[in-house]
C-alpha cells in the first residue's frame, strides 16, 4: 500500500496579503520536497477557486517541485475536469511527467465546490454531461497522439496532434469520487483507478460502493489488479494522540463550520470530532501507531486499498507542525503500513 499526502494550500486570516501567500506557497514546496526525502509515496495538490485556498493552478505548484524531488509521485487532488479543457489538462500533466521523469498522475473529478462553473463560463445544470464528455475526451487524448472527436460542450477535434506526450504510457488517470453509485460504476466500466474521498462517517459504509466498482470493472473485462482503490481522508499525526487532536481540532472545526454555513450544516463540536477519531471513524488523527492501525482497518473494511492519502491542510496548521507530521508519516506510519 502507498501512503500519500494531499494539500489544498489553505491560507489563514492573513490570506489577502500577497507576500504572505508567497510564503505559504514556498512552505508548501518545502513540505513536498521533505515528504520525498522521508519516504512518502505521493503528494497531491487540489484545485479550488476560493479565497482561502492557493491551489487554483496545481500543476504550477507541482512543476515547481518536480526538479527538486526524486521518487515521490506528483498528482492533482482533484483536477476539476468539468470546468477545464481536457487538451490543456493533458498537456499540463504530460509536461509535468517529462519534468519529473515519469512521476505525474491525474486524479479527475467534479469537485466539491461550484465556483469553477460560472468562473469558466459553464452552466451548473450541465454538471453531469460536462464531466462525462470531458472524461471521454481526456482518455481519448491519452491513448491517441492525433484525435478525432466531437461532443456537445467543446469544439470538435479533427485529427489534431496533442503534444507533448508523457514518459508514462499510459499516463495514470484516477477517478476521484464522493458517494454516488454512478461514479463508482463509471470508474469500474472504464477500468480507472478509484480515489474515494471519505471525510466523515465510517469508511466501512463505502464497502457496497467499492464492491460495485469492482463488479463493474470485472464485468467490463478488467483484471482485479487493474481496479485499484485509494482513499483520501482527513488526517494528522503527532507524537501523542492528545497533541494530534488538540493541534488539529481548532482549524478543522473552523473550516467545516464555515462550509457548513453555506450548506446548512450545524457547527462542528469537539464531541463529534472525537467520535470521528475513534476506531471506526473517518479521521486519521493520532499518534503514528494508532494511525497505522486505523489505516489497516480502513483497508480491511473496504476489501483492500492501494493508497491512503492524508489531507492535513484543511486545518490551517503552521508550517512547523505540518513538517513534523510529514516526518512522522514518512518515518513511522509508512513503514508500519507496508
Amino acid at each position: 500500500m502507498q501512503v500519500g499526502i494531499d494539500s489544498f494550500a489553505a491560507t489563514d486570516d492573513r490570506s489577502a496579503d500577497p507576500l504572505h501567500q508567497s510564503v505559504r506557497l514556498r512552505e508548501l514546496v518545502e513540505q513536498i520536497e521533505f515528504a520525498d526525502q522521508v519516504g512518502v509515496d505521493a503528494f497531491g495538490i487540489g484545485e479550488h477557486h476560493r479565497k482561502q485556498f492557493l491551489d487554483s493552478a496545481p500543476t504550477v505548484i507541482l512543476g515547481a517541485v518536480s526538479a527538486r524531488t526524486k521518487n515521490i509521485r506528483l498528482s492533482s487532488a482533484v483536477t476539476v475536469l468539468s470546468a477545464d479543457d481536457p487538451v490543456r489538462v493533458f498537456q499540463n500533466f504530460a509536461t509535468l511527467d517529462l519534468l519529473s521523469q515519469g512521476r505525474a498522475e491525474i486524479i479527475v473529478g467534479r469537485g466539491s465546490f461550484i465556483e469553477a462553473f460560472p468562473l469558466f463560463g459553464h452552466k451548473l445544470e450541465d454538471y453531469d454531461s460536462l464531466f462525462a464528455e470531458k472524461l471521454d475526451l481526456l482518455l481519448k487524448i491519452r491513448d491517441n497522439e492525433t484525435v478525432h472527436w466531437s461532443g456537445q460542450h467543446r469544439a470538435a477535434l479533427t485529427g489534431q496532434g496533442i503534444y507533448p506526450r508523457p514518459i508514462q504510457s499510459p499516463l495514470p488517470i484516477w477517478l476521484g469520487v464522493g458517494g454516488t453509485p454512478q461514479s463508482f460504476v463509471r470508474a469500474g466500466m472504464l477500468g480507472l483507478p478509484l480515489m474515494v474521498a471519505i471525510i466523515g462517517g465510517e469508511p466501512r459504509r463505502f464497502r457496497p460502493l467499492v464492491d460495485l466498482y469492482r463488479q463493474a470493472g470485472e464485468e467490463a473485462g478488467f483484471a482485479p489488479e487493474q481496479l485499484k482503490v485509494g482513499i483520501h481522508a482527513l488526517g494528522y499525526v503527532a507524537s501523542t494522540t492528545e497533541q494530534a487532536a488538540d493541534d488539529f481540532f481548532p482549524g478543522y472545526a473552523k473550516a467545516f463550520t464555515e462550509v457548513g454555513k453555506e450548506r446548512g450544516w450545524p457547527p462542528v463540536t469537539r464531541a463529534q470530532f472525537d467520535a470521528l477519531r475513534g476506531p471506526h471513524g473517518a479521521l486519521m488523527v493520532g499518534n503514528p501507531d494508532e494511525v497505522a492501525e486505523k489505516i489497516h482497518r480502513f483497508s480491511e473494511s473496504l476489501g483492500g486499498i492501494t493508497r491512503i492519502s492524508f489531507q492535513m491542510s484543511v486545518a490551517g496548521l503552521p508550517h512547523e507542525m505540518l513538517m513534523n507530521s510529514i516526518e512522522l508519516i514518512g518515518s513511522k506510519v509508512t513503514p508500519a503500513v507496508r
